[in-house]
């Protein structure tokens, strides 16, 4: 991590406003970041001005999922529909129905394998054998398995191959839909969390369980029973094969899943643990209790309870480093490894609801007298710039 993380007292910050709605998902994808609303709006914005690319408005509900690959968006909403974007031109390309309900979670996989759900040979992708699969779940208590619509490829679109628009297509049958693969059911809640590795969905739900899938021959492999509550939030670790959830009991349980056992139950919070994120060295769990703890990713233990904030958890994103917390109207830069705060990157406002980073980036949208606000900094240099 660049010292500039810690020592730059002032890094260079842009400020933009995005709408009037909650940001749901915050995005960072090559130039671009990319901010999802609950009023049915996407906005796209270049990195590092701030100025607005684009504005999505084909959704008729709030976005509450997204999910991105080179230069294609995938977004899942109220409206119970995936669309499909052209970062490129802004367009809506395809519209996948079957959901009955909110879109909740997305995840976007890399599969090993050249060969689609029809048993065709796929072409087109620049990655040699990588195919980009999607995988979507609901509150109408299923996971759904996509395969990406590839770029120029026209069928079922709402584009001709020469630009022009056709007749928007709202309610799609996935029966007659040549990119829907696989309809997994189970769950009898909805599906609040889900994490996807290769060919693997983990998927938390409203039901208390966790629900690992092979997303190929969509068999449940394991029904992973242990929470009394709803689980909200799961982070992978492909390192051993694992999987942690958090649950509305305020307890977090790790799970082989090779066993299928629950290895350990990591206890301490004193609410809900809506937000977990996993590095190799570090596990971190946010909580409506107002806390974060830092745990080790192998063993367990409890690196560190961080107790600065005073209302719950909203976001949170953390590296080897650094961790950035939102929470009470403001935005906390932390040392991983000390648990020390090392200041405040936003204060005074009203909420904070998503952060992320990358590189020398750091992206927030927070609430300002009613506005949202993107803010962005750079960490490599210290002038401030306000637009």
């Amino acid at each position: 991590m660049p010292s500039s993380w810690f020592n730059n007292t002032n890094p260079k910050r842009v400020s933009v406003p995005i709408s009037s709605a909650v940001v749901t998902c915050l995005l960072i994808s090559k130039d671009r970041i990319i901010a999802s609303c609950d009023d049915h709006s996407i906005s796209v914005f270049s990195l590092p001005s701030g100025e607005r690319i684009w504005k999505l408005e084909d959704h008729d509900g709030g976005i509450w999922s997204l999910g991105v690959f080179e230069d294609t968006l995938v977004s899942g909403s109220t409206d119970r529909t995936i669309r499909v974007w052209d970062l490129t031109t802004g367009k809506c390309t395809h519209v996948f129905g079957g959901h009955e309900s909110t879109v909740r979670c997305m995840e976007i996989t890399l599969l090993d394998t050249t060969i689609d759900n029809e048993g065709k040979k796929v072409e087109g992708f620049p990655r040699e054998g990588k195919i980009p699969w999607i995988v979507s779940g609901s509150r109408d208590h299923s996971l759904r398995v996509w395969r990406l619509p590839r770029p120029r490829d026209f069928r079922y679109s709402r584009f001709q191959s020469d630009g022009t628009q056709i007749q928007p297509i709202e309610e799609l049958d996935p029966t007659t839909n040549p990119y829907h693969h696989k309809h997994l059911t189970g769950h009898n809640q909805t599906v609040r969390a889900l994490v996807v590795n290769g060919i693997t969905a983990i998927s938390g739900s409203y039901d208390c369980t966790v629900r690992v899938w092979d997303i190929i021959t969509g068999q449940c492999t394991w029904v992973l029973v242990g929470h009394l509550q709803k689980v909200y939030s799961l982070a992978f670790d492909a390192v051993h094969n694992r999987v942690f959830s958090g649950s509305m009991d305020s307890s977090i349980r790790i799970w082989d899943l090779q066993t299928g056992l629950c290895q350990k139950v990591l206890e301490g919070h004193t609410s809900l643990v809506g937000l977990v994120g996993i590095s190799p060295s570090f596990f971190v769990s946010g909580a409506a209790d107002s806390t974060l703890r830092i745990w080790d990713s192998q063993s367990g233990e409890l690196r560190h309870a961080l107790s600065k904030h005073i209302a719950a958890i909203t976001c949170f994103k953390h590296d080897e480093e650094k961790l950035l917390s939102g929470s009470d109207g403001s935005l906390t830069l932390w040392d991983i490894r000390s648990g020390k705060v090392i200041k405040d990157l936003l204060s005074g406002v009203t909420g904070i609801w998503r952060v992320n980073f990358e590189d020398q980036w750091c992206v927030s949208a927070s609430n300002v007298e009613s506005i949202t606000m993107l803010d962005i900094w750079d960490f490599n240099t210290n002038e401030e710039e306000i637009l």
